[in-house]
């Protein structure tokens, strides 16, 4: 069963939220990702979302640049958690769409995280913590990454 879908507007901003991916290989949590525009396939894009919990997901990740219309779009056709990440595709270096991301009307709520890869990894970790609320095996995990981001830092030699 899916849990998360991984979204984002351009096929060119795969190398981005392919690292939200990859977590979510190492933590073994299902997932599906697809390529839909907010404004070039906004019918497509509609009809996804409103279908998401029917499919078993349960957070959505969403990556685009410039307007990065798209989180905000699915968040419009779902109750379900939705966590936007923007991305650098325009030369204001990403500026752009975390604005557009985090400057949802209220009643519209998007999550965000920081710009381009270090954003995917965080938005996929902050799914998992969502999950960890009430699946154990999940917090477990997450505990066990935690201790293993402390012991890089520990065993940091100077």
């Amino acid at each position: 069963m899916t849990k998360i879908a991984i979204m984002m507007g351009s096929k060119s901003d795969l190398p981005v939220m392919e690292e939200a991916a990859n977590v979510l290989k190492d933590f073994d949590v299902a997932y599906e990702i697809r390529v839909l525009s907010a404004h070039r396939t906004p019918k497509e894009t509609a009809e996804y979302a409103e279908g998401l919990r029917e499919r078993g997901v349960k957070v959505v990740i969403c990556g685009a640049g410039a307007s990065a219309a798209l989180s905000g779009v699915v968040a419009a056709h779902t109750t379900l958690p939705v966590i936007g990440v923007p991305i650098d595709a325009t030369s204001l270096n990403g500026m752009d769409a975390l604005l557009s991301t985090v400057q949802m009307p209220p009643g519209v709520p998007v999550g965000s995280v920081a710009i381009g890869k270090p954003g995917a990894k965080n938005a996929a970790l902050l799914a998992l913590r969502i999950f960890g609320v009430e699946d154990a095996a999940i917090a477990e995990k997450l505990e066990k990454f935690r201790e293993e981001q402390k012991q890089k830092i520990l065993n940091i030699k100077l």
